[in-house]
Order: structure tokens, then C-alpha cells, then sequence
């Protein structure tokens, strides 16, 4: 042992550190007074999530506007939550040989629970068919619980100008492997002549029948938005009382795409 006094490792304060020893904590409150705010006004001002963010769920669809879910119910067995709710159906089933998706089936009914959803992204990944992406929209709030099951038209993705709304058969010549690899680009004209024939009203039919005929470019498919900014905090409210968990695309220009992809 030694007789060595112990002196402390830290530095000691000076006359003047020990003067003002007891208000020192405030320096951090005092220099943060005259720094800009940054509190987001939300719901009058949304700022986008990240791209890869796990917001609510979409059905996405082939370029002709066929579905892409074939009702194969991996994604609700791969969800921890049971959150998910899928009913296949046989194409073979619809009249003259028409089809919701390529292949043999598709998926008739599709419910999401948000009130068990955890967005772990699992569903994604077991999806075959790349059916079931995620987009950014992360406003899912609503007045009651009945509200917060999803049905299958509030996750289907919106068909976008020049597709041809569902059912209505394949492209002629292919299966179900030519739609999965990308190959079908645009409705062809015998596609928009069989709706014609028998949904002679559908308000597809016009941009369709301009597509098959090189008359317009091939759609691009179309992905949920995040709704866009609002004037008043109370539009949020009206939206939500009104059913507003069914997403509907804003004017172009009023909010930021999502991503496809994002997982």
C-alpha cells in the first residue's frame, strides 16, 4: 500500500466552472431556444416514409390488367399474426373460359386484419407471384374495427390507363409462365374484343382498345399513394368517417409514388 493521497481522474473545475456548477445543465435547454423548430405538421404537411418503409399492402396486376394473386394462400400461412384471409377460386369456373389471373386460379376472396398486422413483410416473401408488395401509405387509422379488415378491393392495385379490366381471357398463344416472366405488355385487341362483347359498358374498354391498336403507349402499372397534404386537420377526420382506409389516388403531383418493391 502507499501513503499517496487519491486524486480524482477527473479534471477539477476552476473558480468560475464552480460558480456556475449548479445552472450548467440549462445550457443545453438555452442553446436549443434559438434553434429553428422542427415539429412536423402533420396532418396539414406529410412527409413521405422511406421507399422500403412496410406500410399497408397491395394486389398488384399484369400490364393487361389480369391479377396477379392466383389465390395460393402461402402468404397467409407464412403471417405469424393470422392476419391475412384468402378464398382460391377456379378460373375454369367463369364463363367462356375468362380469367381474373393467369393460370388456373385466382384468389377470390383476400382480407387483411391491420388490427393483427405486425408488417413484418413474411406475407412478401412467401408470395409466388410477386402478387403482394407493400407501399408507404402508413395512414390506417379509422373510426371502428370493421374498417381495419382490408377486403380484396381495397388492396388491389388501380388499373392504369390503358389496362383492361378483369375478367377477360389470357393473351392468346401464352400460360401463365409468359405472364410471370414479364413478356405481356399491354391488352391486345382480342382481349378488348371479348369485354366488348360482353361488358360492352366497361369504362376500360376506349384507353384498352387505343393501346392494342398502337395508338397509345403500353400502361404503366399504377401504384397506392400516400395521400396527399391537408388544409385542415379535420379533412384526416372526414376521410376516415367516411370508409377512407379505401385508398384512392390523389391528383397527380399530390404526394409521392410508392414503391412496388418495398418489403
Amino acid at each position: 500500500m502507499t501513503d499517496k493521497p487519491y486524486e480524482p481522474l477527473r479534471p477539477s473545475k476552476g473558480p468560475l466552472g464552480e460558480l456556475f456548477a449548479p445552472v450548467a445543465g440549462f445550457g443545453v435547454t438555452f442553446s436549443s431556444m434559438f434553434r429553428p423548430t422542427v415539429t412536423e405538421q402533420y396532418p396539414r404537411t406529410k412527409t413521405p416514409p422511406q421507399r422500403r418503409y412496410h406500410g399497408r399492402h397491395q394486389l398488384n396486376r399484369y400490364a393487361d390488367g389480369l391479377e396477379k394473386c392466383i389465390g395460393c394462400e402461402l402468404c397467409a400461412w407464412a403471417c405469424p399474426a393470422d392476419a391475412i384471409y384468402v378464398e382460391g377460386a377456379d378460373n375454369a369456373d367463369l364463363p367462356d373460359g375468362a380469367h381474373v389471373s393467369p393460370g388456373e386460379r385466382y384468389g377470390r376472396v383476400y382480407q387483411i386484419n391491420y388490427l393483427r398486422c405486425i408488417f413484418c413483410a413474411l406475407c412478401i416473401e412467401a408470395c409466388p407471384t410477386r402478387a403482394l408488395t407493400m407501399t408507404n401509405d402508413y395512414e390506417l387509422a379509422g373510426p371502428d374495427r370493421a374498417g381495419m379488415i382490408y377486403e380484396k378491393q381495397d388492396l388491389l392495385a388501380p388499373l392504369a390507363e390503358g389496362m383492361l379490366a378483369a375478367p377477360h381471357p389470357m393473351v392468346d398463344g401464352t400460360t401463365d409462365t409468359e405472364y410471370y416472366r414479364g413478356e405481356v405488355t399491354a391488352p391486345t385487341a382480342e382481349q378488348v374484343a371479348w369485354v366488348r362483347e360482353h361488358r360492352p359498358d366497361d369504362p376500360t374498354l376506349d384507353a384498352a382498345q387505343k393501346v392494342a391498336h398502337g395508338d397509345a403507349p403500353p400502361p404503366t402499372p399504377r401504384r397506392h399513394r400516400l395521400r396527399g397534404s391537408a388544409t385542415k386537420a379535420a379533412v384526416a377526420t372526414r376521410q376516415a368517417a367516411e370508409g377512407g382506409h379505401v385508398a384512392t389516388l390523389p391528383v397527380p403531383g399530390d404526394g409521392p409514388d410508392v414503391t412496388e418493391g418495398g418489403r
